[in-house]
C-alpha cells in the first residue's frame, strides 16, 4: 500500500461510488478523473477519494471537491479532462455539473421534491 505525502495538497476530491453512481460508471470517472490529474502532473496538489454513498443518488454520479465544499452532479468520463480544468481555474460555479456549495441557500437540482425545497429556502 503506498502512503501519500498530503503536505502539499491543494484539493481533495471526494468522487461517490455508491450504488447509484456506480450504475452511472462513477468508477470510470474515478479512473478519467484521476488518468487527467496524472497527465497534467497535478497528482501532488490534488488527491482524489473513493467513497460510498453520498446521499444524492438522483444527480448521480457525483463529487464533492474540499476544501471548497462544492458539490458535483451528472459527471461523466469523456468530460474529466475538462472538469480537472476547471477546478483548475475555480471555476466550478459556472459549470453545467454545479450542484451545490456549502452555505448556499438552494441546490442545483430538480430532484428535491416541491415541498421540500420550497421548506429548505424558507429555513435558510
Amino acid at each position: 500500500m503506498a502512503i501519500k505525502d498530503l503536505t502539499q495538497t491543494k484539493k481533495c476530491l471526494f468522487i461517490c461510488n455508491g450504488g447509484s453512481c456506480m450504475k452511472k460508471d462513477a468508477e470510470k470517472v474515478t479512473q478519467a478523473i484521476r488518468c487527467h490529474i496524472k497527465d497534467k502532473n497535478l497528482e501532488d496538489e490534488y488527491h482524489t477519494v473513493r467513497t460510498r454513498c453520498m446521499g444524492r443518488c438522483d444527480d448521480a454520479p457525483i463529487a464533492m471537491l474540499a476544501p471548497d465544499n462544492i458539490w458535483l452532479q451528472d459527471i461523466h468520463s469523456n468530460e474529466c479532462d475538462l472538469l480537472v480544468k476547471i477546478i483548475q481555474n475555480n471555476e466550478l460555479k459556472h459549470s453545467k455539473h454545479f450542484l451545490y456549495q456549502m452555505g448556499d441557500a438552494q441546490i442545483n437540482s430538480d430532484s428535491i421534491p416541491t415541498n421540500q425545497r420550497r421548506s429548505y429556502k424558507k429555513q435558510i
